[in-house]
């Protein structure tokens, strides 16, 4: 015997006499298709039509199996192999079809006991001593059982394999969706979704939870994306503002620091990881709160979070058109640039406005105002200049440390 078919205990086919064989093969045919038709009635899962694609796996499947238990009466210790690989074969087929385990042992039960029946009725009448009719059942029981075993192992296999396929997929599809696109778009992204398993909504939202690890969400687990990214669990959740999801994932992250990005269309994942991101990394700088969790949106710190990205460049633009600030004493600079930025944000530019804003006096107002008058002269009319001086402002506003 080979290692595949060493669970067979072949000791019953041993004790039935060689001539059953023949007698069973003669009424091959009748009796596959009164299994068929108890099968059929009996498990609703193979309610199909006889000449359909299942109906035929089935039909093939039973009358193997009943030529397989002629066999092994015939010739007791031959490799059996072969029988076992079709029926491994059936398991990973009722899979892909999207039947379950529960249905192929129902089937192998119901066919066990037709069987039963019909080779006793032919004990009877060969004549042959009654004592077979008890070794036949064994073997029926040792046989079914085998058989449904390896249908199952063959089920299992596929359905691991296909899960582990799946999980490939959603990884792809997660770095797809979270990579900003290099010069083109790429493939579409709806057949990598359907590889994935994952509907492909018409909005994202991507939640960075300043945590590693896995994050339950009660109900949701096949509906998120996530994958962890330096040092932080990156969720993409699907229509994150009709689809309740959001929801179950802020109650998952009591406790924690999380931060919502703007919902956007799949292919711009990417840009709502990398505003939430922004935005993390920005509260990181504020000073602590008391609550340590918070959950938190980024959609009216948009502006914000434009300027940090382009820091850098907000910086050296201040250099370039508040120089006129530099050899100033610290105090007076300060006060003259919240002077002059309450003073862009003002709608009549008036010293009233600006002395509203800042809470002084209007006469103080109109001093600092002139003063202004003097460092820039007719640059305070130039729309430009007003633009650039307002972009700088409020960049050294979110980093004052980094002058």
């Amino acid at each position: 015997m080979t290692s595949q078919d060493e669970t067979f205990t072949r000791q019953p086919w041993h004790e039935l006499p060689p001539a059953l064989a023949a007698l069973i093969r003669s009424r091959t045919e009748s009796i596959v298709k009164e299994m068929t038709r108890a099968i059929r009635d009996e498990v609703s899962a193979y309610r199909r039509a006889h000449d359909s694609a299942a109906g035929r796996d089935l039909t093939e499947s039973i009358r193997r199996a009943v030529h397989q238990f002629a066999e092994l009466i015939e010739h007791p210790d031959s490799a059996q192999d072969h029988h076992i690989a079709h029926f491994r074969n059936l398991g990973r087929v009722e899979f892909l079809n999207g039947r379950t385990t529960d249905g192929i042992q129902a089937a192998f039960r119901v066919g066990a006991r037709v069987g039963s029946r019909r080779y006793a009725e032919i004990v009877h009448e060969a004549s042959l001593p009654p004592e077979v009719v008890l070794t036949l059942h064994d073997a029926v029981l040792i046989h079914i059982n085998v058989l449904s075993n390896e249908a199952v192992k063959g089920f299992l296999a596929a359905q691991l394999r296909s899960e582990g396929e799946v999980k490939r997929a959603r990884r792809a599809l997660v770095e797809r969706l979270l990579d900003q696109p290099r010069g083109h778009e790429g493939a579409p992204l709806g057949p990598l979704a359907e590889r994935a398993h994952w509907a492909l909504p018409q909005t994202v939202a991507c939640v960075v939870v300043r945590s590693t690890g896995r994050l339950p969400v009660p109900g949701a687990d096949t509906h998120l994306l996530s994958v962890n990214r330096g040092g932080d669990l990156v969720l993409i959740v699907p229509e994150p503002l009709t689809g309740g999801l959001i929801d179950r994932v802020r109650a998952a992250t009591r406790g924690r620091v999380a931060v919502v990005g703007p919902a956007v269309p799949p292919p711009e994942t990417w840009l709502s990881l990398q505003c939430a991101r922004l935005a993390l990394d920005r509260r990181a700088q504020l000073p602590a709160e008391a609550d340590e969790g918070a959950f938190l949106h980024v959609d009216d710190e948009l502006a914000e979070l434009h300027l940090l990205r382009g820091a850098p460049i907000g910086r050296l633009l201040g250099r370039r058109v508040l120089a006129v600030f530099a050899d100033l004493p610290t105090g007076r600079a300060a006060r003259l640039a919240e002077t002059l930025d309450a003073l862009l944000m003002s709608w009549g530019r008036t010293a009233p406005e600006v002395a509203q804003a800042l809470g002084i006096h209007p006469q103080t107002a109109r001093k600092r105002l002139r003063q202004l008058e003097t460092l820039f002269g007719d640059r305070l009319d130039d729309p430009r200049f007003r633009f650039e001086a307002l972009l700088a402002l409020r960049t050294h506003a979110l980093r004052p440390d980094t002058g």
